[in-house]
């Protein structure tokens, strides 16, 4: 496929404007990201870009971004990057140049702008038979994501590093630092960095798309956020919140998975079932408050079913809740949910192990026989590999 430079595409675009096409008409300086991406589109690597808008990857569309690119977003809610299903990207950093989305601000901070949003056509948990169900984008409950196709590619995120990203409008419309919904197996997504984010770091709702070395700081509410039906590997993963780092998330955990959508579905097909490996859960923040500390490090409820293996926990200067909780007022972890893991640090305040709680109603008891294994062996993640990132982590 012949490849256009952006700069040309948008001068392309600039002599269509009579046109009555929306999607074909552009009238941003060069540098500037905003509207509808309909064909192939290649960004030029000699200059820097300001998102100044929703950039939409639309069906049928491709977005390549090559390596070592910067892309600075104006604050708002509204300057995210957004792949619809069908459309991709090609995030294509390397170790010595990574691709960098950040805020433009000349002091950044947490939830700057809306990060970036993938949409893709694997399985969600839902009502309907197995592979009909479908979400809806919490940004646009008019776009809609998940389908039968467990192997969908929605490009590829390669070294990238994601910063300032997140925002939350109310408890229903959140931006995560990234978004990944009903996204396939076909998509890659290797060696990211996200830093700095309101709500989550991660969160996935469904698909089947794997993650390799994962690194969060500072995510404003749970580091790996997994719900409606999600069936990938999270593989070396590290999650930390630093020393002065504080929160105004009533519950932020280090893991929290559910098997359906909010636990509004305990009879819906298609749920969680995932895989996590050689996780890091590293808390330095120290508490102020009740709402400023790790509510649970692994929280897995709701119909999920959870294998995590070589899974460290520690609490260095802070404060952890509860260590495991498999139960929830909605649902708890299936009993072939399993857990390896080793707690590191100073104890935590409330439970090693939660497996009972009311439900709902108050009317009855929800238990949970997952299967937790709690040892001195497990080792987390390898951050060795994370050297591209700058990052310097705690030895202590």
């Amino acid at each position: 496929m012949k490849k256009l430079i952006f700069a040309l595409a948008i001068f392309s675009a600039m002599l269509m404007s009579c046109s009555d096409d929306d999607d074909n008409k552009k009238e941003n300086d060069e540098n500037e990201l905003k509207g509808n991406i309909t064909g192939y589109t290649e960004l030029d690597a000699s200059i820097e870009y300001k998102l100044i808008g929703a950039l939409t990857i639309k069906d049928g569309g491709e977005l390549v971004i090559p390596a070592g690119i910067v892309i600075k977003a104006e604050i708002g809610f509204d300057k995210y990057v957004l792949v619809e299903m069908g459309g991709k990207i090609q995030a294509e950093g390397t170790a010595d140049k990574p691709v960098v989305f950040m805020s433009g601000a000349a002091s950044p901070k947490a939830g700057y702008w809306g990060g970036i949003i993938i949409n893709g056509k694997a399985k969600v948990s839902g009502a309907g038979a197995s592979g009909t169900n479908q979400g809806s984008t919490e940004i646009d409950g008019n776009i809609k994501y998940g389908g039968d196709d467990n192997a969908d590619s929605s490009g590829s995120l390669e070294y990238v590093k994601l910063l300032h990203t997140g925002a939350k409008v109310d408890a229903d419309t959140e931006h995560n630092g990234l978004t990944l919904n009903g996204v396939g197996s076909g998509t890659k997504i290797d060696n990211v960095f996200i830093s700095e984010g309101s709500d989550d770091g991660i969160e996935f709702f469904g698909g089947a798309v794997n993650v390799t070395n994962l690194l969060v700081v500072n995510s404003q509410d749970d580091m790996f956020d997994i719900t409606q039906g999600w069936t990938g590997t999270l593989d070396n993963a590290y999650g930390i919140w630093e020393a002065p780092f504080l929160t105004d998330e009533g519950d932020p955990r280090g893991i929290e998975a559910d098997g359906n959508l909010d636990g509004k579905g305990p009879e819906h097909v298609d749920q969680s079932n995932f895989v996590l490996k050689n996780i890091s859960i590293v808390v330095n923040a120290p508490k102020a408050d009740d709402k400023t500390f790790m509510h649970d490090a692994i929280k897995i409820r709701r119909g999920a079913t959870a294998k995590i293996t070589n899974c460290l926990v520690w609490n260095i200067n802070g404060e952890v809740k509860d260590f495991v909780d498999v139960v929830d007022k909605r649902g708890g972890a299936t009993d072939e949910t399993e857990i390896e893991c080793t707690y590191k640090g100073i104890a935590y305040i409330g439970n090693e192990v939660t497996r009972e709680t009311s439900n709902e109603s108050g009317d009855g008891t929800i238990t949970s026989d997952a299967k937790v294994t709690i040892s001195d062996t497990n080792t987390g993640a390898k951050t060795s590999v994370f050297s591209w990132t700058g990052y310097t982590f705690p030895t202590n």
